[in-house]
């Protein structure tokens, strides 16, 4: 690590979070990906597992981030995300990529260029750079860092690309904590379909569990994906049958 500098790594690098591995919550992984943003110029971060082409919503691949809220329920409202070239390319890349929101527009074929462009132009998120991740437990997912900087240059993608490597396996690491009952879902999978099964929203589930909303979306589809379902509904029906939850 020694050869890699710039001024958002040599702070990451001095900190004990990194070299200790102390961070032992989602708010300690969160923070750090706050301090990077703001260190290298950008507005904010995202923090997602890569959709399925059955995904129409990108709010539930979310697993953490500071965009304002408002923007993913708007960019949800729209269907942006089945016309999404960047989207696309995500779900082949293996390596990291910038996007600009005005030439990316430009090449669906939705005809929804414009509201695109205006969405991500009014939280200020219209250039950045996507880095494809994977945790420990091969979890596929992506850090984003988006605003309205210059195109990150190669060193810097290089060095967010360690960072983001670091952070999001560190983040697989806290929550892999919870795993362990029967059936391959973790604890907090469980509670998660359970309140599902009680008819509760994603938002009351949220306040119940003490978690965001990101995060008890991102439990339930990796319990969707477990369970080899297709939506809520049939995960919450398939882990009634086996008995996972009452």
């Amino acid at each position: 690590m020694g050869d890699l500098s710039g001024p958002g790594l040599s702070y990451s690098l001095s900190s004990d979070l990194w070299v200790a591995g102390s961070m032992t919550r989602d708010s300690d992984v969160r923070k750090a990906f706050e301090d990077i943003a703001k260190s290298y110029g950008f507005h904010g971060f995202l923090v997602m597992l890569v959709p399925s082409r059955a995904a129409r919503r990108l709010s539930e691949c979310v697993v953490m981030t500071n965009w304002p809220k408002g923007f993913l329920e708007s960019y949800d409202a729209a269907s942006l995300m089945s016309g999404s070239p960047v989207i696309e390319r995500l779900r082949r890349s293996t390596i990291p990529f910038t996007y600009d929101t005005a030439f990316d527009a430009r090449r669906r074929s939705d005809g929804k260029a414009s509201a695109v462009l205006s969405l991500f132009e009014s939280v200020r998120l219209a250039r950045g750079v996507y880095i494809p991740v994977h945790d420990v437990h091969g979890t596929c997912g992506a850090v984003s860092f988006g605003g309205e900087r210059e195109v990150a240059s190669s060193v810097e993608i290089k060095e967010l690309t360690f960072l983001a490597s670091v952070l999001f396996s560190r983040l697989g690491e806290i929550r892999g904590g919870n795993r362990a009952p029967p059936g391959g879902l973790s604890r907090r999978e469980i509670e998660c379909l359970h309140w599902a099964a009680a008819g509760k929203t994603t938002t009351e589930m949220a306040q119940i569990l003490k978690l965001s909303e990101y995060t008890v979306n991102h439990y339930l589809s990796r319990a969707t994906r477990k369970l080899d379902s297709v939506n809520r509904v049939q995960t919450v029906a398939k882990a009634i049958r086996a008995g996972l939850i009452n």
